[in-house]
């Protein structure tokens, strides 16, 4: 009976720092927003460590390296982007995101390249949250795995590079190379 008091009240810690985390993250990506770079990036990085904290309690048997670590957060993410139109959506969004916000955290603020980064990100988090709501009908793969913030938009180049490669290699071109 103590044991599965201890394991419930564990769990509900957890599931608070998990949506804690979540609120985090995406409060400091908001937040980039207002022009408030530095509580930005410290809001988005204190979600990151509650969700990072999160996932390592849900896989108490992950003893891998880094490289592991990211093998794992790869193979989630794919698992999780399934749906063709939502994969489409996400390799034109994430670049949008990534690149809105880079021009968010290096230019002034309220300047024009700032907004239309600003535009960018926005436009980029829309096409993606209505991938999954609509077509992939589950959560961005960050609630669960903040390392998705990096896989995502490297699985999303080797897909192009993959489809790319797969045209030149098809190509009528090719064949007289």
């Amino acid at each position: 009976m103590l044991k599965s008091l201890v394991k419930k009240a564990v769990s509900q810690v957890l599931e608070g720092d998990r949506k804690q985390g979540v609120a985090l993250a995406v409060g400091g990506m908001a937040s980039l927003l207002t022009g408030n770079k530095i509580a930005s990036l410290a809001a988005f990085g204190q979600g990151f460590y509650q969700l990072e904290r999160a996932w390592r309690a849900d896989h108490p048997d992950f003893d891998g390296d880094l490289s592991a670590r990211f093998a794992e957060s790869v193979r989630f993410y794919e698992e999780t982007h399934q749906d063709p139109t939502n994969r489409k959506l996400h390799v034109i969004g994430i670049p949008m995101i990534v690149g809105g916000a880079a021009g968010l955290l290096l230019a002034p603020p309220f300047r024009p390249v700032w907004t239309l980064s600003a535009g960018a990100f926005v436009a980029g988090w829309a096409l993606n949250i209505i991938g999954h709501a609509r077509h992939e009908k589950n959560a961005p793969a960050f609630a669960d795995d903040p390392l998705s913030f990096i896989a995502g938009p490297l699985w999303d180049v080797k897909q192009v590079m993959d489809k790319r490669r797969s045209k030149q290699a098809t190509s009528p071109l090719a064949a007289v190379a």
